[in-house]
């Protein structure tokens, strides 16, 4: 039966909507054959525009990827041709100051407007040609549910913390709506790889419309360089796991190389989800924040975005500027003005701020006629009845104001609700004594930036308005604790956009404190803004983009999953799956063999509810253990009275419990006990301690052991287990510091054992054995899939290599899973685990008596 996840994208992007052939005229830089994506479901002749780009490989080259290209576009009157230039304002366009002069940035994104499908053809040489941009034409059914649907709808106000709990309140999700954002993603990745040279050039994709267009690319290229900017918060995970296609959209990012976020906020939740939702654990590596997945290390960046200054300090230059400051300045002589500029839309907090100016007038009689709040409204971004409803509250709570407290000759709210030109904007910005940015959540918000480079003004404009160089600029700012550039303004009076008396007694404190405080705060802010610019964010970025993919070619990549499920494995240059037929040729062709298995996740399931293993598990390893040239050990941190129980029909099988503190050579041996650390005193300091930590962790559990004590904590919180566990290390370091025992902390674990006990010196020991006892082993095998067993891997790697033995056996060390390891060789789960023991068995000589029967049922159930 088909998931309701559409795993299967073929089946999901193919058959969606009617797409037209998008045109294939683009140049493309080949350095691998078959660069075109095999899961082109758009029937396109690949072999008919292989055009090579002259010179393009010379040059570093960064593709950026965004929904919309920074262009503008309008037909022109006389022609009816399409005519195009380059969008000032767009972030996507000043970003290329970060990078070096001899950088070749290309633009991939779709147009603003809807292009005829007669007209795409040479509309994209054109483009291509005189702006490097390669635009995606979307179908017009197509776009309108991938960006007014699925983008706006769904994400957008799930991503502002709006859950669409009631048909009136949001929308709830339509999973045709997310087929087609798959759908546009797809073909957002066919345009990149179009042009892309994998080897070389860098991807940077921008913001929550493209965040599953990262697995399309690294299925393609698996070891693309690729980043990843979200303009907007990523919410909590209460928030975000209520989304039905939460793991495909994860699983889209953690294909990324570096993913950035303007704050530790949404890092957090980002990061936080990963590890709810997907078991994923990061750590800080040399300030870097790292996510490991799958082998590869995904870095998270943490940077908010800055402005242009040149582009604003022009703007400010204009005589446009100029004479609208002075007519400004006129018009609101002897009052203060406090400025607002937002979007029309529910998130932006237009009307809690119009209360707090309400409460502000109220209270303070004596501001009244004083006080002006010019709100500056920017055409909204969506539709739909909330904007409606916005827009209708701002206006009614305005007009109240303006009726009870205006006067003929003052209006103390005046809402600017139309485009607003950059100049008068400006204007605006460098004539008011304070700006308030109230959203109640949002992204970035760069106004207050904007606003603080206005305030301080340029030569030019000082000239303009008759005021010399070194007068004092002073600016003061009341901003959302909401937005992602309060952490930035330390020099702001952060405010609860809900708490409208809150609100009311900033702006009362911004626009009475001392000249010489807001002077202060003006300049800290100017540094940083200054300091901070989009350039900067660029160049930060793409380095720590470089730095990320450094190591892209020293391991093996490997791909997995179908769908959006599709990830890397990346693996050591040596590491391969373990070869049946390989292992069994060297099996039959050696005589004296040393095996050693691991038990839980590697003879059976880790998550298996019932541990005790099943007759096939006895029988095989019957099967090897009956063969007098091997010599078998069960290896496990179980405790040895459950493996005494399980494994007693195994006679000739040797048992090592608790990481090798016991150890049993054969069913008929005593046990041995280990005397490299006898004193187990230490069980009395710690065994209260892990008890302490049980009862204040709801979901931990306590394991006592003979020699040791394990705290768990798999069914905890994540992230309070994760603290608790740390903090419980921590704690246990400090009291175990003069005693024979060590602490250590493993996934969902923290262990205490005596010191120097680990399942190498068993693995040690039983080759020392063999060796002493004139039988060294010509044959090494040895299983496991966690962290423990790596240290027999270790070991058997160290023991081997003793220039005393004879001959250099054949080594088989095996790790359970695609992961990195000491081991050379892997196996996929248990099941194959078993496979490989059945083989080797029936490859014994003698064959056991039993094994005959076995096989039949063996391979009837493998």
């Amino acid at each position: 039966m088909a998931s309701r996840s559409y795993a299967n994208l073929l089946d999901l992007a193919g058959g969606l909507l009617d797409i037209p052939h998008t045109p294939r005229t683009i140049p493309r830089v080949m350095t691998v054959p078959g660069i075109i994506s095999d899961l082109d479901v758009y029937g396109r002749n690949d072999g008919d525009s292989d055009v090579s780009s002259s010179g393009s490989a010379c040059r570093e080259r960064k593709i950026i990827v965004a929904n919309m290209l920074p262009l503008k576009a309008k037909r022109d009157i006389e022609t009816a041709k399409w005519c195009f230039s380059f969008d000032e304002d767009s972030i996507l366009l000043q970003l290329k100051d970060g990078f070096s002069s001899d950088t070749e940035v290309i633009y991939v994104g779709s147009l603003k407007v809807e292009i005829d499908a007669s007209e795409q053809e040479e509309v994209a040489q054109k483009l291509l040609e005189d702006f490097n941009c390669v635009p995606a034409f979307l179908p017009h059914d197509l776009q309108k549910k991938f960006y007014l649907g699925f983008c706006k709808q769904q994400l957008w106000p799930l991503f502002h913390y709006m859950l669409p709990m009631c048909p009136d309140h949001g929308d709830r999700f339509d999973r045709s709506l997310w087929q087609a954002y798959v759908s546009a993603n797809k073909i957002f990745a066919d345009m990149v790889m179009e042009i892309i040279n994998p080897d070389d050039d860098f991807v940077w994709v921008h913001d929550y419309h493209l965040m599953v267009l990262p697995t399309f690319l690294r299925k393609r290229f698996n070891r693309v360089k690729l980043g990843f900017f979200l303009h907007s918060p990523f919410p909590s995970s209460e928030i975000y796991r209520t989304l039905p296609v939460r793991d495909e959209i994860l699983k889209g990012l953690l294909n990324s190389d570096l993913i950035g976020f303007h704050t530790f906020d949404y890092a957090r939740h980002f990061l936080s989800c990963c590890s709810r939702m997907l078991g994923l654990d990061y750590e800080s590596k040399r300030g870097h924040i790292g996510l490991d997945y799958f082998g590869r290390t995904i870095f998270i960046k943490i940077l908010p975005v800055g402005i242009h200054m040149g582009r604003l300090e022009s703007v400010l230059n204009l005589p446009s500027t100029s004479a609208k400051l002075k007519e400004i300045q006129e018009e609101f002589k002897g009052r203060k003005v406090i400025l607002g500029v937002d979007d029309m839309d529910i998130f932006k907090g237009i009307s809690l701020k119009l209360l707090a100016v309400e409460q502000l007038l109220q209270q303070n009689p004596d501001l009244q006629g004083k006080v002006v709040l010019i709100q500056i409204v920017n055409p909204a971004r969506g539709s739909g009845k909330d904007v409606h409803e916005a827009k209708k509250e701002t206006y009614l709570i305005a007009q109240r104001i303006n009726d009870t407290y205006g006067t003929k000759n003052y209006r103390p709210v005046v809402l600017i609700d139309r485009p607003v030109p950059r100049f008068e904007k400006s204007a605006y910005y460098a004539v008011a004594e304070c700006c308030i940015v109230n959203a109640v959540r949002d992204g970035m918000n760069l106004v207050p930036y904007k606003y603080i480079v206005c305030r301080q003004g340029t030569a030019q404009l000082d000239k303009a308005l008759g005021r010399t160089s070194d007068s004092r600029r002073t600016s003061m700012l009341v901003v959302s604790e909401f937005i992602g550039c309060s952490p930035s303004l330390s020099g702001a009076i952060r405010v609860n956009p809900w708490d409208v008396d809150a609100v009311a007694d900033a702006l009362n404190s911004a626009i009475t404190m001392h000249d010489s405080e807001k002077q202060l705060r003006h300049e800290k802010h100017y540094r940083y803004v200054s300091s901070h610019d989009v350039a900067y964010w660029a160049r930060s970025f793409m380095l720590d983009l470089e730095r990320a993919c450094k190591d892209h070619y020293t391991k093996r990549c490997c791909g997995i999953g179908l769908g959006l499920g599709f990830r890397v494995v990346s693996l050591s240059p040596g590491f391969r799956k373990l070869s049946i037929d390989h292992i069994v040729s060297a099996y039959k062709r050696t005589s004296r063999r040393a095996i050693f298995l691991d038990y839980d996740g590697t003879v059976v399931p880790q998550s298996s509810i019932n541990n005790i293993p099943s007759p096939e598990v006895i029988s095989v390893l019957n099967a090897l253990c009956n063969d007098t040239k091997n010599t078998v050990f069960i290896v496990s941190g179980r405790g040895r009275d459950s493996l005494s129980n399980w494994f007693s029909s195994c006679k000739m099988m040797g048992l090592a419990a608790e990481h090798g503190y016991f150890l049993r050579w054969s069913k008929d041996s005593e046990w041995e006990t280990s005397h490299v650390s006898a004193d187990l005193d230490w069980k009395n300091i710690v065994e209260p301690i892990m008890q302490l930590y049980t009862e204040t962790t709801d979901g931990s559990n306590m394991e006592i052991k003979e020699s040791a004590l394990v705290w768990r904590h798999q069914d905890a919180d994540p992230d309070f287990g994760k603290s608790q566990a740390k903090e419980l290390l921590s704690h246990l370091d400090s009291v175990l510091a003069n005693e024979p025992a060590v602490a250590k902390k493993s996934q969902h674990i923290v262990e205490v054992k005596p010191q120097g006990i680990s399942k190498g010196l068993v693995a040690e020991k039983v080759l020392s054995s063999m060796v002493n006892g004139g039988n060294p082993p010509d044959f090494v095998m040895c299983i496991g899939d966690d962290i423990s067993d790596e240290d027999m891997f270790e070991s058997i790697f160290k023991t081997i290599s003793c220039p005393s033995l004879p001959v250099t056996p054949e080594i088989f060390a095996c790790t359970v899973g695609q992961k990195p390891s000491k081991a050379k060789y892997y196996l996929d789960d248990p099941s194959d685990v078993l496979k490989l023991l059945h083989c080797l068995g029936i490859s014994s000589n003698p064959k056991p008596r039993h094994l005959a029967q076995f096989q039949v049922s063996f391979e009837s159930k493998v």
